[in-house]
């Protein structure tokens, strides 16, 4: 899976958006995390120094080329020990019940079914698993903005935002793929520009029993 232009063009604007925050929210999505982690879409590692000290270990898997390359030079000097290997988000490298935590931050717009990558996330899980997730969403139905999301998904914004996609309701395919959600925190970023990206959500919900 290739998007070098967007590879390339993440990995050099990523720094620049971790200071207007998105450092703040990679920590909070993060924190308190423990035992083993995957992480489904890794990009180009910008979690990697976010993860405390109660990680015994994270399998990072990441797609594209580059942005895999990136996240190889990233876990050189991550805190905790990070395995960045090649894989999507529908067929994750990993064993059954092998995970503690799954992580996606910035991922859930692009994979081609939600309900399919979250199965996936089910898999892994322990009995009792944690998902993570950092994700931007759709704005509220009925606004400005929800209609400007669901023009750029079909037109030009998933040829040009790797596969990205802004019209998607991620906390309700969260529920629906058998989770519950236990924290949920929505927000607008950046905070000083709206874009059809900018409405967020983060939080953690649990495998249901």
């Amino acid at each position: 899976m290739k998007h070098p232009l967007f590879a390339r063009i993440y990995t050099r604007a990523r720094p620049a958006l971790d200071q207007q925050g998105a450092a703040e929210h990679r920590r909070r999505l993060l924190a308190g995390a423990a035992g083993r982690v995957i992480e489904v879409g890794a990009g180009d590692g910008g979690n990697f120094t976010h993860y405390p000290p109660g990680v015994t270990g994270v399998l990072a898997v990441e797609p594209e080329p580059y942005l895999r390359a990136q996240a190889e030079r990233q876990a050189e000097s991550a805190p905790v020990d990070v395995e960045v290997v090649e894989g999507t988000a529908d067929r994750l490298p990993a064993a059954d019940a092998s995970a503690d935590v799954v992580v996606v931050s910035l991922v859930l717009c692009s994979v081609a079914d939600q309900q399919v990558a979250l199965a996936e996330a089910r898999r892994v899980l322990r009995p009792g698993g944690e998902l993570r997730f950092y994700e931007h969403v759709a704005a509220e139905p009925g606004t400005r903005l929800a209609t400007v999301q669901k023009v750029a998904d079909a037109t030009l914004w998933p040829l040009f935002v790797g596969g990205c996609h802004t019209h998607r309701d991620t906390p309700a395919a969260i529920t629906a793929a058998g989770f519950e959600i236990e924290a949920l925190d929505e927000f607008r970023f950046p905070p000083d520009r709206v874009t059809p990206a900018s409405p967020h959500v983060l939080g953690r919900a649990r495998l249901r029993a």
